[in-house]
């Protein structure tokens, strides 16, 4: 019996006939499916919600990505959805993040106990909070609830569980808190929750804008197939995400909340890495700005170090002249710090962080007085608000002389 051999088979235009093979070229690579995946989210999310900018709607769509690959992260970025009233669109963008995000755990009257036996290390949900201001809106609300922001805080970074004591023989068991988080509520949420958070700062649709209404039996199939477009794209990128060490626009926690948003734009390439770090280097200077507290303690720095040398960088200060100096300032906040401007009580507690205090120095003339030495905020200037290096001048002109 004589061996078999393929059926020829005639290529368009060609009488000659070619064998058929399992691996003929194509001519083009496939293209890759990240950059069209996220321009598709992107475009579902746009539909449902008005989003306060383009760099949030960016981020956003980075951010639900980043939950299909949430084991090759060392953090897991929270995506803190929120704004000053009802109907900003808070509780639509949840809606659409959650058909989108990997594995949803919603945790609407869930107890705590309840999270931590949901969060396992291999295959961590997604957490997914609304309302988050009746969890803590309120001193009452937030102790209640102390046990939940400190998962939502642990669970930010890897190898962070939290012990709890369980079953009759009262065993001491390590339960793993990582986990990526979206949390919609009015108003900020804690101060620890925000600073590991991509910020999303909902606002109320003006007259003009529109969106499509969301409907749960038409519009989540399409939603499904996204999610499962970004599980197919992802999952093989596992292990080039966990090597992956991209250059970041920002530093220390900023930095680590966003590398898994600007990971997820370097695997897809395209316009992606340069959006990412646009939205991360805007989101995060914004959010800096709002940090009234900390905007404050820096701006004394800056104007206590304008002081020095509008006085002649003097060895020490008094107090009294210095306060005057800096309410004096008709530009800065401290003439309506309180009812009488900036005090002494006030200075101490904006530089308190600082581990800078007044004390008795002996001024020209003999005088002693309470004020500050110079030396004292040499550190804290250099740290947190670098003066800008000088520009090189041009030089003179050298004269010559006649011969």
């Amino acid at each position: 019996m004589k061996p078999t051999t393929p059926e020829p088979h005639s290529a368009p235009g060609n009488n000659e006939p070619t064998l058929a093979t399992d691996a003929e070229p194509t001519g083009e690579p496939e293209p890759c499916e990240g950059p069209q995946v996220l321009a598709d989210l992107r475009g579902q999310i746009e539909r449902f919600v008005v989003m306060p900018s383009k760099e949030a709607l960016a981020a956003v769509t980075l951010w639900v990505a980043a939950t299909h690959l949430q084991t090759a992260w060392q953090h897991a970025p929270r995506l803190a959805v929120v704004g000053p009233a009802k109907r900003c669109g808070k509780s639509r963008l949840l809606d659409v993040v959650t058909e989108t995000v990997h594995h949803p755990l919603i945790t609407v009257n869930a107890s705590p106990a309840a999270i931590f036996r949901s969060i396992t290390k291999k295959n961590p949900p997604t957490l997914l909070v609304d309302e988050a201001d009746t969890l803590f809106g309120t001193l009452k609300s937030a102790e209640r609830n102390e046990d939940l922001r400190g998962l939502l805080n642990a669970g930010h970074q890897r190898n962070r569980p939290t012990l709890r004591v369980t079953g009759p023989e009262h065993t001491p068991v390590a339960f793993p808190t990582f986990a990526m988080a979206a949390l919609a509520g009015i108003g900020d949420l804690p101060d620890t929750i925000m600073d590991r958070s991509v910020v999303i700062r909902m606002r109320r649709r003006a007259a003009g804008e529109t969106v499509a209404a969301f409907r749960t039996g038409r519009d989540t199939p399409a939603l499904h197939g996204l999610r499962d477009r970004l599980t197919a794209w992802l999952r093989p990128l596992h292990g080039q995400a966990m090597d992956m060490e991209p250059v970041m626009p920002v530093e220390d926690r900023a930095a680590d909340t966003w590398e898994p948003l600007v990971i997820i734009a370097d695997l897809a390439g395209g316009a992606w890495p340069v959006l990412a770090r646009t939205a991360c280097r805007a989101m995060t200077a914004h959010e800096a700005g709002n940090d009234e507290d900390a905007g404050l303690r820096t701006r004394i720095l800056v104007d206590i170090r304008r002081v020095f040398a509008a006085e002649g960088e003097p060895p020490a200060l008094r107090t009294r002249r210095l306060i005057e100096q800096l309410n004096a300032e008709p530009e800065a906040p401290w003439a309506e710090h309180s009812a009488q401007g900036l005090t002494p009580r006030g200075l101490q507690v904006l530089l308190k962080d600082y581990d800078i205090s007044s004390a008795n120095y002996r001024f020209p003339g003999g005088t002693q007085a309470k004020g500050f030495a110079r030396t004292q905020f040499l550190d804290a200037w250099a740290r947190y608000c670098p003066a800008p290096a000088a520009e090189p001048q041009p030089a003179e002109p050298v004269q010559g002389t006649a011969a």
